[in-house]
């Protein structure tokens, strides 16, 4: 039979093998994982094996005077191969590389390119493969990982010797601190997997590559060859070699199906393959939890078993270096029966914990105090004794006061939250916690698991006023270090998202009922535990009226004050707010989000300090503006035309506009002429956005259209105060994100006023323009995230304030919505006069303050139901 017949022939054997295998597998549930990746490998060793045999290449090497090898690297090495990982071969000849040596490649490795699975391979000698793995991590680490398939294996065990003699004895602290450091940068790329809600599987923190650095710093120490030897090593229990074991099989199983789904190798968890993972490996909805949140709290929690594992060996291997002459040991713990090793904290002995229960509590204190982790061993011992933390443990006043030492204690490299929330001891302390560990919130606004996004925002709390500090300001930083009591600020941090472990009602209040349970059961008195009830209710109070009310409208501001009441309160509510926008994401928290909040806080400050204005200051203020700009003027014509101009003014306008905005705005009047609009952009540094000015001739339906407009440039309006002088200017003033493309601002700036222009004149009709421009671009409206958990709604709010209808739209976002919305107002025969604009990913909530066209709120049901309706029919159509 010819070699080409032969070799197609194993090749198609090795695909329905493969196929067969596959298929099988899928079908199966964690367990399996191991054993397929093993089956998977043989699969290709076989191959390999036949096409070693059948070579036609190989005799014309002449074997026995220029001897090969043919080596497996990386995954296939370790025998861990998914379903469509890379195959990684080394070609080694012992001591030069022959001509023969490229079509000896192809003989083995083209047939499987045809088929379309990735190879990978370099051809080397053995003095070749150390020199590239002196000057690669990524070589030499493959090298550690590598396995003899077929050839010579003398040769093989020649560089496995050469090897280890070069990196495994006088090199190996160098070369384990070049695999840690490669460890680190990826972690910096790719993220922390075990927080993250689309988690890379392999790269970020708490994935797969965790494993392999475990493995690695153990065969470079101890030439350590396969995972049952962590546990013969004493690197591991027999129980946390058992989690390791089902944490891989966890992890592996969840990548062969994205890499089913994906159809080629994939590691990034996407929300497009959740869902579907999730119903393959048959979750069920339980407690108000959908399948999917299930399934990643599982994962989360695996992959922060293999994280907390990686960060303990690395921190042991730094520490196991000899320290310099002279140089003074690391700190003492003060704790009768702790002690500290190798720059780690531990138990002098296991007898003394039933002696004394409260040394697990006093380890974390002292963990927080030094700034020292838990050794192995102390993590190991704290989750044999968790029995220990009673109820009266758990309600005794030192066990509090400890706690709240380490809620106090600045920020380390080592969170000892974490350690606590890892090891089981948190939640012994605090049971109610139990509910949200890792419980997923699945959306894509909520970056973190709810337990994760808890301990990171009491972090958050500590960053304020140092380097790292998420606002960039001293704000946050004065009012911390002011508080008279800011552990029950941290205590209400720690616990604000509590309630989300119930199956039913608002979470904040849940949690509010929650907490003042664990509060007075902690011995905490009345007021305290009133307090942290408070935060925990209103920790979202803040933040909804910032992004969905006119912060400029005292109005807005007595309505927070007279619910707040207290300054004390204010203060710990606003830290809390913005500690917990700044940890659940960048789309909760940016540099527009951090202006409106802090905007809001200093309004309600004032009104908490000063009480409400009377009409009598409004007046004044007003004066005030008139007079400062009469001064200004250059000629008493300007004078008379800013008389005149005032009597047209509203008074809200003048009261909460800025004099030299006031300034501005007039000399834009000027400028209008005979023009149809004319606007001013300006850039706003503090929150990157843009503030857009426009001036025009009035008539009902501008607003609509200028959001049109801006929707045909992918220009997004933040923010929007729309002011109607008496002689029917408008004068509008936009926070607007800037254009996509920084480099050529001033272009699409251009060529939206040129939109607008045309709009305006009547030569386009922006309604048919958009319908046109998103069905050439095939738009269709995107699946929600969190599979239609928050459905489309419309609220109308009469109460909050006495001149405007307030009417909030929370509706999934698509190209076009806003302008569909305030087109639907306009042929609702309504006006709007102020517009907040805040996206959650893909979701909106747009709020819009309206007038009817006599320029009255909307008291009538019936027009009320029918305003509903109208927008209610734009939320279910696509333009």
């Amino acid at each position: 039979m010819l070699a080409t017949e032969t070799s197609d022939i194993r090749l198609q054997t090795l695909q329905e093998r493969q196929e067969q295998l596959i298929q099988e597998y899928l079908k199966q549930d964690t367990s399996a994982a191991p054993s397929f990746l093993k089956k998977q490998s043989l699969l290709l060793d076989d191959y390999f094996h036949e096409s070693y045999e059948h070579s036609a290449v190989g005799p014309a090497i002449n074997i026995n005077k220029n001897p090969y090898a043919i080596v497996a690297l990386g995954g296939y090495g370790r025998q861990e191969q998914c379903i469509h990982s890379d195959v990684d071969l080394l070609f080694l000849f012992e001591n030069s590389i022959p001509d023969e040596a490229a079509a000896l490649v192809r003989e083995f490795i083209h047939p499987l390119w045809n088929i379309g699975m990735d190879v990978g391979y370099t051809v080397q000698t053995p003095d070749g493969c150390i020199q590239l793995a002196q000057k690669d991590v990524e070589m030499l680490t493959s090298l550690l990982d590598s396995r003899f398939i077929c050839g010579i294996s003398p040769l093989y065990s020649k560089l496995r010797d050469q090897f280890r003699k070069t990196f495994m004895k006088d090199q190996a602290g160098d070369v384990i601190d070049r695999v840690i450091q490669r460890n680190r940068e990826r972690h910096d790329r790719f993220g922390d997997s075990s927080y993250l809600l689309q988690p890379n599987l392999k790269e970020g923190d708490g994935g797969l590559r965790d494993y392999h650095t475990i493995m690695w710093i153990a065969r470079i120490k101890a030439d350590v060859q396969q995972p049952r030897d962590l546990e013969y090593y004493g690197c591991m229990s027999a129980d946390e070699f058992q989690r390791l074991i089902r944490s891989l099989a966890f992890i592996w199983h969840v990548r062969n199906h994205l890499h089913d789904l994906a159809e080629r190798k994939y590691d990034q968890l996407l929300f497009r393959y959740q869902e579907e993972i999730a119903r393959r490996m048959k979750y069920r909805k339980r407690n108000s939890q959908l399948p999917v949140e299930r399934f990643l709290g599982e994962l989360h929690g695996h992959m922060n078993f293999l994280k907390q594992h990686e960060q303990m060996q690395v921190y042991e291997m730094e520490n196991e270096k000899r320290p310099r002459r002279g140089r003074k040991p690391r700190s003492a713990s003060l704790v009768e029966g702790l002690q500290v090793r190798r720059g780690m904290l531990g138990f002098v002995s296991s007898r003394i914990i039933p002696e004394n229960p409260f040394l697990l509590m006093q380890i974390f204190e002292e963990s927080a105090r030094l700034q020292l982790p838990l050794s192995p061993e102390a993590r190991r011992l704290v989750r044999e004794f968790l029995h220990l933390v009673t109820k009266q443990f758990r309600t005794a006043a030192r066990a509090v006061h400890s706690f709240e030492q380490i809620l106090l204690s600045s920020p380390s490299r080592f969170n000892v939250l974490e350690a606590m929330n890892e090891t089981g001891f948190l939640v012994r302390f605090i049971p109610q916690f139990n509910a949200v560990l890792n419980r997923i919130q699945y959306d894509e606004y909520h970056l973190f698991p709810v337990d994760k996004h808890l301990l990171r925002t009491v972090d958050m709390i500590k960053l304020f006023g140092t380097t790292e500090d998420p606002t960039g300001k001293p704000l946050c930083a004065e009012i911390y270090q002011r508080l008279e009591s800011p552990v029950l600020l941290l205590w209400a941090t720690l616990l604000h998202d509590v309630g989300k472990g119930k199956s039913e009602g608002d979470h904040s209040t849940t949690g509010a009922e929650v907490v003042r349970e664990i509060m007075t059961v902690k011995g905490y008195s009345p007021e305290e535990v009133d307090t942290v009830s408070f935060l925990v209710a209103e920790h979202l109070f803040l933040v909804k009226i910032a992004t969905r009310r006119d912060i400029q409208d005292e109005e807005t501001a007595l309505l927070c004050a007279r619910r707040i009441k207290k300054i004390d309160r204010l203060d710990m509510l606003y830290l809390l707010a913005v500690a917990d926008s700044a940890s659940t994401g960048p789309k909760a928290w940016n540099a527009w989000t951090a202006s409106l909040m802090e905007g809001l806080y200093l309004n309600v400050l004032s009104v908490l300090r000063t009480g409400e204005l009377t009409s009598t200051e409004a007046v004044t203020v007003m004066d005030r503006k008139k007079t400062l700009l009469m001064e200004a003027a250059d000629t008493n014509r300007e004078q008379e035309e800013i008389e005149a101009l005032f009597h047209y003014m509203s008074p809200r306008y003048l009261l909460y506009t800025p004099t030299h905005d006031l300034k501005d705005h007039i000399a834009l009047y000027r400028r209008l002429g005979d023009a149809r609009f004319i606007w001013e952009i300006s850039q706003n540094i503090v929150s990157d956005t843009r503030t857009l000015t426009l001036c025009a001739r009035d008539f009902p339906g501008l607003f609509s259209k200028i959001a049109g407009v801006f929707t045909l440039n992918s220009i997004r309006i933040l923010d929007a105060q729309v002011y109607t002088w008496r002689n029917n200017i408008a004068l509008d003033v936009f926070e607007v994100e800037p254009p996509p493309d920084r480099l050529y601002e001033q272009v699409k700036w251009q060529q939206a006023a040129e939109a607008l222009e045309a709009t305006l004149s009547g030569e386009m009709d922006i309604d048919t323009t958009l319908r046109e421009r998103l069905s050439e671009y095939g738009y269709t409206r995107p699946k929600p995230v969190s599979g239609q958990r928050h459905l489309n709604r419309v609220e109308i709010d009469n109460e909050s304030s006495s001149f405007f209808t307030i009417i909030e739209v929370f509706a999934y976002d698509h190209p076009g919505l806003l302008y569909g919305i305030t087109d639907a107002l306009f042929k609702s025969r309504l006006d709007v006069w102020i517009a907040k604009i805040a996206t959650k990913v893909d979701q909106v909530v747009d709020v819009f303050y309206v007038r009817d066209f006599d320029g009255q709120k909307i008291e009538s049901p019936d027009q009320l139901a029918m305003i509903q309706t109208e927008v209610q029919k734009v939320l279910g159509e696509i333009l």
